[in-house]
């Protein structure tokens, strides 16, 4: 577990800054582009397709990201992937300036960011184990999952608001000028991440889940998948994972008619209940490690599937202001320690060589699984009333986190009991 009295290093602090000032980027793009896209048109389709572009890479080009994470130097990927995206930043900035921009440039802008990021991310999660020690993995992902918290949610959206308000390039061209920082500090970390593969010492689980050396690296775009579907644990929390995410999106895609039909919420009060929860899973980010350190992986994976799914049923019963802060508040915590604790054991169970595979095709069912949980919870909403999404993920809860309590006993590996 964790040793907390041990300092993470200055390579990944530095590392850290770096994500930091891009997530702080992401944030301030996840305002500026509806409000972009929304004064160049009040079509819902052309704004609602800015929005899909920015998930779509995952589902189109994640294996390919995950194949280039593990044949690729980590510091030169994560490098060209946030130059380029500093490039489209730049050409995005001078067509609004200019007057040239328009909804297809926005669309295809959105979804070269959504590679760039794609190719970031999943190599960034390779990079982790090369700059910690293997006892403290828990507590870097936490520090990295709370600055990814206040740059996505808390500071980045009212920074990019109010640059927007300003100027409507200004937001763009301070995106791009944190992603010109973030490459800087990443060119500086240590020759470790600029050499491609695993990495020295760095070691896995086979299939049936006994400790191995990463062995040369795998061939194909699918080795990561296959790998993955041969091996229990971590199947089934992936699985069991992307229900949770599905359950989760299922009752945040109609929280905002919910807040205003059910709480007489309007836009300011909901941005202020959506804050509220931000801080809620800035805290879980934060106590993670510590946790994990004293239950044990597979008791912390459980609690926080059951606490994550199950806590919107309250709003169900109890359409209340209070209780709405409370679901923010517990469900953000729960999940951010979900998130933490499944990094945490992918990065210790997958052979370096094939991290970044299993990474990519991890977050595609991740991800497709959300957009299906979206679906689903306006589907339920509509055909059955409001509180039906958060009965859906109560239910969900309950599947969830019986599937992985059952499925990981039997060959869940000592560290994770």
């Amino acid at each position: 577990m964790a040793d907390r009295s041990r300092s993470l290093g200055r390579p990944f602090w530095t590392f850290w800054t770096a994500a930091a000032l891009a997530n702080l980027g992401d944030g301030i793009r996840v305002a500026a582009f509806p409000l972009l896209a929304a004064a160049l048109s009040d079509n819902p389709v052309a704004v609602a397709a800015v929005a899909a572009a920015q998930f779509l890479p995952w589902l189109v080009t994640g294996l390919l990201a995950g194949v280039l994470a593990d044949r690729r130097a980590a510091r030169a990927l994560i490098a060209a992937a946030d130059a380029s995206r500093v490039v489209v930043l730049a050409a995005v900035a001078v067509a609004v300036a200019t007057g040239l921009a328009s909804v297809a440039l926005v669309v295809a802008a959105a979804f070269l960011l959504g590679v760039g990021e794609t190719l970031r991310d999943t190599a960034a999660q390779t990079a982790i184990p090369r700059l910690v020690d293997d006892a403290q993995l828990e507590r870097a992902n936490g520090r990295l999952v709370a600055g990814e918290i206040v740059g996505n949610e808390f500071v980045g959206p009212p920074v990019g608001a109010m640059l927007f308000v300003v100027g409507a390039a200004l937001p763009f061209a301070v995106n791009g000028a944190s992603l010109a920082l973030a490459v800087m500090l990443v060119l500086s970390l240590p020759l470790s991440l600029a050499r491609p593969g695993p990495g020295p010492g760095r070691s896995g689980a086979d299939a049936d889940g006994r400790s191995v050396t990463a062995a040369p690296a795998r061939r194909g775009a699918l080795a990561g998948l296959r790998w993955l579907v041969r091996q229990p644990v971590l199947r089934t929390l992936v699985v069991v994972g992307a229900a949770v995410a599905a359950a989760d999106s299922a009752w945040f895609a109609i929280f905002v008619l919910y807040a205003r039909q059910s709480l007489g919420l309007g836009a300011l009060g909901f941005g202020l209940l959506l804050a509220t929860g931000a801080a809620g899973g800035l805290a879980g980010s934060l106590v993670a490690d510590r946790l994990i350190g004293r239950f044990r992986h597979r008791r912390v994976l459980a609690w926080s599937m059951a606490v994550t799914a199950g806590t919107p049923a309250l709003l169900a019963v109890a359409p209340h202001r209070i209780a709405a802060v409370v679901v923010v508040v517990v469900t953000s915590a729960s999940f951010a320690v979900l998130n933490v604790a499944a990094l945490s054991v992918r990065q210790r169970l997958v052979p370096g060589d094939l991290l970044g595979r299993v990474v990519a095709a991890s977050r595609m069912l991740s991800y497709g699984c959300t957009a299906l949980g979206a679906l689903a919870g306006g589907a339920l909403a509509a055909g059955l009333g409001m509180r039906a999404p958060f009965l859906f993920s109560a239910t969900v809860a309950v599947a969830a986190t019986a599937a992985w309590c059952v499925a990981s006993r039997p060959t869940a590996p000592p560290d994770l009991a």
